[in-house]
């Protein structure tokens, strides 16, 4: 029996067991998000001191959301969207900064995949699998590496349990989408006795073709499935150890092409936090995983390879956590290691011949008390280096030392109100596609080419924040930012048509377009705000309104034309009624058209989005018991994503409505 089918009969037999039986739903530790924000910075604790504003998806957004990729379930959170390539590869875009720019990360430790190489590669982290989404906007290089340049996604979830559990209970999903005919089911179970604990988790999800007001978008299927275990023993005062073992598997289609990937993923992880008690040196937590990752893009014609990606790739992180030192309110010190081996052969040429990327760094977060203001500050020393092969076919090494701090300040002006203030000066290094590409890559369908001599990007930026509160349930968020990029690396179409042998010409009749890697000075800004405020009671329930908007400009210097892909400007908002049993809200984006386009890129034309929900809980004894109908693209709106290669060619999903049942055993 296919795995899918098993899940989703499992969700069924979940469900039904919630609503049959007396079981009320139980606080294990795997349904709750965490009020404390993790990704930032290793000193936790109050989301609200920190000068930056991370982003929190819950769980329940993530399923409303639906899709396949975390681009989808992040998908109105201000200043992110998705590359949208396909139903199975539409990675985050922060700030209009993507791939070698936006860290993905599962529980703090690298996502381990190629989805930073190609738009046309999936992230092998379901949204399924989520208890939380946080997103950092900005800088994040100073605990993540030079890929943070951008921002961080880290997907969080139970597989490492982090708390005892007592008992045994779970969570059922079984969802229905009817713009692609989509089926998807999740099981989750988190057990313990003692000092032990468990989590075992399993989803699976199949799409067909997705509808567009034009018709069916063309091989835009996503079949899915994956598992996962995990074990943690606590001891002592508040300490613990745990691993986790994944497995993740999917076939996707290429919109537009007629070829599809296969790929899949093993991945373990390891996890410890040792509590040394309340003297200076307070907690030690070390993080470390392996992952072995590889996809083919197939001919279906021939069932052939025509290129294979492999990744193979260690990471780890050690953090000294610190209390009270001096004028120090709390101090961290960690060091991270990663190693990558990375190759894309094809069938004929080649894209990239293997390469070995080894990165060692040390760094430290610190938080202090300056009069009225909360300091917080931090640095990061890192050495990188990346063996490979250029088109000169000699093999080269390249190492750099990317240097990176960050300063911020935040301060309660009010009881409501709270400012913060934030600069950082990030470096990255090149990465190895951007060094070392020879060649054609199928997906995109772009011959590229990278260059050896690539320096290191840097970004010098600042960001001012507001958070405003509106009683207790209120809340507004704002932040206005600009980067001034030295050497920023990017992808430039030529306009040229190549073959697979890299023949390139203006006009020419080969099928790839050529895209060559370089370094300019840009300068980013943008805004971001959000908010959410209570109206009224109307019929036994509160009424609530909600606004968000974004806009993100770049621009190369020196009268050099605008950076290409950037996602375009959004303003909408909504209202949101809720009396405890159902949960109704709606959402209209106005999304701007995008004509600030790099050279031989393409305009999109702005539309406007219509997305509504109903969630209901119709067991108050049952309060794990939900059913949700919700709608995406309400006006059946003709959607292309500015930020995508493939813009041309491929419509978004049009009007979508997903039944989705989830219940807490």
């Amino acid at each position: 029996m296919r795995l899918r089918s098993m899940l989703l009969s499992a969700s069924g037999a979940g469900v039904l067991l919630a609503c049959a039986g007396g079981v009320q739903a139980q606080d294990l530790g795997h349904s709750t998000v965490s009020e404390v924000i993790i990704t930032a910075s290793p000193l936790q604790g109050d989301p609200d001191r920190f000068a930056t504003i991370v982003e929190q998806v819950r769980r329940d957004q993530v399923l409303a959301n639906g899709g396949a990729s975390l681009g989808d379930a992040l998908r109105n959170v201000p200043g992110v969207a998705g590359t949208g390539f396909a139903a199975g590869a539409s990675r985050p875009v922060i700030r209009g900064m993507d791939a070698q720019r936006v860290k993905l990360a599962e529980n703090g430790l690298s996502s381990s995949d190629v989805s930073d190489v190609g738009p046309d590669h999936g992230v092998p982290i379901d949204p399924l699998a989520a208890q939380s989404i946080e997103v950092v906007r900005g800088a994040a290089t100073l605990r993540y590496g030079s890929q943070a340049i951008g921002g961080v996604v880290n997907v969080i979830n139970n597989r490492i349990p982090l708390k005892p559990i007592q008992g045994i209970g779970g969570e059922a999903t079984a969802a229905y989408g009817s713009s692609a005919d989509t089926g998807e089911g999740t099981v989750s179970i988190d057990a313990g006795q003692g000092p032990v604990a468990f989590h075992l988790d399993g989803f699976g999800r199949r799409s067909s073709d997705y509808d567009t007001p034009e018709g069916k978008q063309s091989n835009s299927w996503f079949h899915g499935n994956g598992y996962s275990g995990g074990a943690s023993y606590f001891f002592g005062d508040d300490s613990r150890v745990g691993a986790s073992g994944t497995h993740y598997k999917a076939r996707y289609g290429i919109p537009a092409e007629d070829t599809f990937i296969n790929m899949k993923q093993d991945k373990g992880a390891f996890s410890g936090s040792f509590k040394f008690g309340d003297g200076v040196l307070q907690r030690l937590n070390v993080d470390a995983g392996y992952a072995d990752y590889t996809h083919s893009e197939i001919d279906p014609s021939t069932g052939e390879a025509l290129s294979t990606f492999n990744n193979k790739e260690w990471d780890g992180r050690a953090e000294a956590l610190f209390g009270q030192t001096g004028f120090l309110s709390a101090s961290a010190l960690g060091v991270q290691l990663q190693d990558r081996k990375f190759s894309a052969l094809g069938e004929g040429a080649d894209y990239l011949l293997p390469t070995h990327t080894v990165s060692t760094a040390g760094f430290a977060f610190v938080e202090a008390p300056v009069g009225p203001l909360d300091f917080q500050g931090a640095a990061r020393i890192e050495h990188v280096r990346i063996d490979g092969t250029p088109a000169s076919g000699v093999e080269t090494r390249k190492t750099y030392t990317p240097i990176s701090v960050s300063a911020g300040f935040s301060y309660q002006a009010t009881e409501a109100l709270r400012l913060g203030l934030t600069a950082a000066s990030a470096a990255r290094a090149p990465a190895q596609t951007e060094l070392f590409a020879i060649g054609p890559h199928d997906g995109p369908l772009t011959y590229e080419t990278g260059d050896p001599n690539l320096k290191i990007e840097r970004a010098n930026s600042l960001e001012a924040t507001a958070r405003y509160k509106i009683g207790s349930e209120g809340r507004i968020e704002a932040s206005v930012w600009g980067a001034r990029f030295d050497n920023y690396i990017y992808g430039a179409l030529t306009g040229r048509m190549c073959d697979e042998d890299g023949v390139c010409e203006i006009g020419g009749e080969g099928e790839l377009k050529e895209l060559n890697y370089g370094q300019r000075d840009a300068k980013f800004w943008g805004v971001e705000a959000k908010a959410f405020f209570p109206l009224t009671t109307v019929g036994g329930g509160k009424l609530s309104g909600q606004v968000l908007g974004d806009y993100v400009r770049a621009k190369f210097t020196g009268g050099g034309g605008n950076v290409p892909r950037i996602q375009p400007g959004r303003f909408g908002g909504g209202l949101d009624w809720d009396n405890g049993v159902i949960d109704a809200s709606f959402l209209v984006l106005a999304v701007s058209k995008q004509d600030h386009v790099g050279v031989a890129d393409a305009e999109t034309d702005g539309y406007t989005s219509v997305d509504a929900q109903v969630r209901w809980k119709p067991f108050k004894e049952k309060p794990g018991l939900s059913l949700m109908l919700v709608g995406h693209n309400l006006a059946d709106e003709t959607i292309r994503n500015a930020t995508a290669l493939n813009k041309d060619e491929v419509i978004m999903p049009g009007r979508d409505v997903r039944l989705v049942l989830s219940a807490k055993f």
